[in-house]
This record gives C-alpha cells, structure tokens and sequence, in this order.
C-alpha cells in the first residue's frame, strides 16, 4: 500500500508505491543472481559508477566505483553462497530506495545483513551506498 507524508512534512512523494517497490525488488534479484554467480559485470553495471558511490564490506571499506570495482574483480568468490532469510525494500518517491536483507552463508551459517540504497539514474536502478555485516557469533548459554 502507497502512502505520502504530506506537505507539511515536506515531502509529498508516495512511499511503497506498489510499482516502484516491484520494480526495486526485481533489480535486487537481478543483483542477488548475479552475486551468486559471481557475474562481476553486472556487479559493476548495478552500482552507480561515481567517485561518491561506497560499499562497506565486512572486511572492507571501499571509495568510490573504482576501489568497489577493484575489489570484486580481485575477490575470491568461495564463499559468497548464501540464503536470503528476509529482504526489506522500501521506496521514497519514484527515485530512491532502500533494499536491507538478512541473510546466512551456506559454508559456515555465519548470518549476515546488507543495506543497499538505490537510485534511479537515466542508466536504470543504481546502487549508491551499501553495507555488509556478520552478526556476532552466537554465545553457548550458560
């Protein structure tokens, strides 16, 4: 369901619009088969070539489309396979977006999060900023 803040908000774009969330949700799944595949091109392709653009990684902080480029074409892909336990996506206008999931890597079971904020550029659906954590190690109870 599509809802707007208002202008006395200062924002009266609809959020969740049910076409734009569809159209975030099928560009994320294009982005997940790729990084299961490790299809580095369409990595590259779906983040948004700038000296602005930034990928937090788990192990790494990377600057700019060139370092994030850098980094998945050096990266061994071993352990990249993973089961996606919840995706969140939410939409602000027609433009903007944000994609967070929660997920555990088939190797280890290490669960996992990633945030991705996407824009709509002329090219299509970008990711402009994006993060990956791991969840601290479960504790044995006492």
């Amino acid at each position: 369901m599509s809802i707007s803040l208002g202008t006395e908000d200062g924002f009266d774009e609809p959020i969740d619009d049910e076409d734009v969330v569809a159209e975030v949700h099928a560009v994320f799944d294009h982005y997940e088969k790729a990084l299961m595949e490790n299809d580095v091109d369409v990595l590259d392709e779906l983040f948004w070539q700038d000296p602005r653009t930034i990928r937090y990684g788990a192990g790494e902080n990377l600057y700019g489309f060139e370092e994030i480029a850098a980094f998945r074409a050096g990266r061994n892909p071993a352990k990249i396979a993973r089961k996606l336990l919840r995706v969140e996506i939410s939409t602000y206008g027609r433009n903007f977006a944000t994609a967070n999931c929660e997920y555990q890597r088939l190797d280890d079971g290490k669960c996992g999060r990633q945030s991705q904020t996407w824009l709509r550029l002329p090219q299509g659906w970008r990711v402009i900023s994006a993060h990956v954590s791991f969840l601290p190690e479960a504790k044995p109870a006492s």
